[in-house]
This record gives structure tokens, C-alpha cells and sequence, in this order.
């Protein structure tokens, strides 16, 4: 059993954390009350932030309290052991009667259990709520939680996520809208190309052998093109022996 010298110097240890846990906390209760959001990164307003440095921020916000929430689960085992302290029965289990080794109590001064009815540590149940409705991704897309509704992870994935909400409202769009999911439809997907075309011209590892390769959106966009009697999608493009962009003299030193 632990001497009166080796629990004085426990004792010693467990008001030094207490104090050390009651500092923290105190100082992050007043950098919350005193500091708002806007001000703890320097902005005089949040509204024209990006989302990614307001986030960063809450996050932050966040952990503080989270580790303040464990420091006060911290202090109410402190002041147990101190109670057991003042009533004697610290170093005994409270469980078996027996004595706990000194070695244990130099490493956890809290503990009134010896090590073989130390109360079972469990994870916590509460997890995230958007876990419920999210997975991980398959492949080259994800998909909700809501039967037959597959999504592709490409440019418009912005667009699956913004009709959950945005700021935004019908009338901020031209045309007729029938509900806040069609605002960012778009039915003409390129599957990640920034133009039509590109999704069927290639060329080779060297970046030469430029050419289309023939496929269903080839020859949908052929026959738009057809259809229009025009070249590209921005009219016909007017024939230019030379690129307009070089000068003669550069023409010639290249030759």
C-alpha cells in the first residue's frame, strides 16, 4: 500500500492537474464569450468569408469545447480521489477490498480500482448523423442511401450537393423552375470535359496523332453541327493559313 509521503506527493499531483484543467477551461469559456467567430479570424463580418475559412474556424471552436468536455470528466475523478484521500480509503479498490499497487497509482493518481475491476472503457455511440445518409465512394462515383439514386463524382457534384439548400432561390435564375431540385439540373452531362468534344478527341503519349475517335457523343455532336450547317458550336471558323498570334518575323526564324 501507497505510504502517507507517496500519497501526499499523489495528492499534490492531483490538485496541480485540477488546477491546470480548471485554467483551461476557464480561459476557453472566456475566449468564447469575449470573441466571436468573425473576430477570432480577423474578418469584420462573416458574410462575404469563404465557407472553407468559417469552417476551419467552427471546427476549431468545436474541438475546444469537446476537450473541455473531457477535462470536466477529468476534474470530477479528481475530486474523487481527493475524497478518498481525505477519508482514507484511497489506495483500496472499492470493488475487492484489495490494495492497489503504488506503481498504478503513479500512473493514473484517479484510480480507486485496482486493475482487475478497472470499470470497462466502451467508445462512444454518438456519431456523426450525416453517417446515416453517407458512404464511402465506389469507384469513380458515390452514391445516397436513397434506393436507385446513383450520382457520378464529376464537375457537377457541386449541383447534387446544392439541392439539399443554398442561399439561392428561383428567382435568382432565369427561366421556369418547378422546384428548388431543378436549379442546378443539368441533363447535358460531359462526364467531367469541360467541352463536348472532348470526350472523343485524343491524341497520343507525345501529344501528337490528334484525331476523334468515333463514338456515340461524336456522332451526336456531328449531326447537331450538320443539322445547324455550321463548323463549331460558335459559328464556322474562318480558314487562316497562318496563326494570327505569331508574328512574320517568328514565322520565319521558325522556319
Amino acid at each position: 500500500m501507497a505510504t502517507k509521503e507517496q500519497i501526499t506527493i499523489l495528492k499534490k499531483e492531483l490538485l496541480n492537474n485540477k488546477e491546470q484543467l480548471q485554467h483551461r477551461i476557464k480561459q476557453d469559456e472566456d475566449t468564447l464569450m469575449d470573441t466571436s467567430q468573425s473576430d477570432s479570424v480577423g474578418e469584420l463580418s462573416a458574410y462575404d468569408n469563404h465557407p472553407a475559412d468559417m469552417g476551419t474556424e467552427l471546427f476549431e471552436r468545436e474541438k475546444n469545447m469537446a476537450i473541455d468536455d473531457h477535462a470536466e470528466a477529468e476534474i470530477k475523478k479528481i475530486d474523487s480521489a481527493l475524497e478518498a484521500i481525505e477519508n482514507g480509503s484511497y489506495g483500496t479498490c472499492r470493488t475487492c477490498g484489495k490494495e492497489i499497487r503504488f506503481e498504478r497509482l503513479e500512473a493514473v493518481p484517479t484510480s480507486l480500482y485496482c486493475v482487475d475491476h478497472a470499470p470497462e472503457q466502451r467508445p462512444g455511440k454518438d456519431r456523426p448523423v450525416e453517417e446515416e445518409v453517407l458512404e464511402p465512394s465506389h469507384g469513380d462515383h458515390f452514391e445516397n442511401r436513397r434506393k436507385g439514386n446513383e450520382i457520378n463524382d464529376k464537375e457537377d457534384s457541386f449541383g447534387e450537393v446544392a439541392r439539399f439548400g443554398t442561399s439561392e432561390t428561383p428567382s435568382d435564375y432565369t427561366g421556369d423552375h418547378e422546384s428548388y431540385d431543378t436549379l442546378y439540373k443539368n441533363e447535358d452531362e460531359n462526364d467531367g470535359f469541360t467541352e463536348e468534344y472532348e470526350s472523343f478527341l485524343g491524341n497520343d503519349i507525345d501529344g501528337k496523332n490528334k484525331k476523334a475517335y468515333p463514338s456515340k457523343q461524336e456522332k451526336e455532336y456531328e449531326e447537331a453541327l450538320d443539322n445547324e450547317h455550321i463548323e463549331s458550336p460558335l459559328g464556322n471558323v474562318p480558314y487562316k493559313r497562318t496563326d494570327g498570334y505569331v508574328n512574320d518575323e517568328k514565322r520565319e526564324k521558325g522556319k
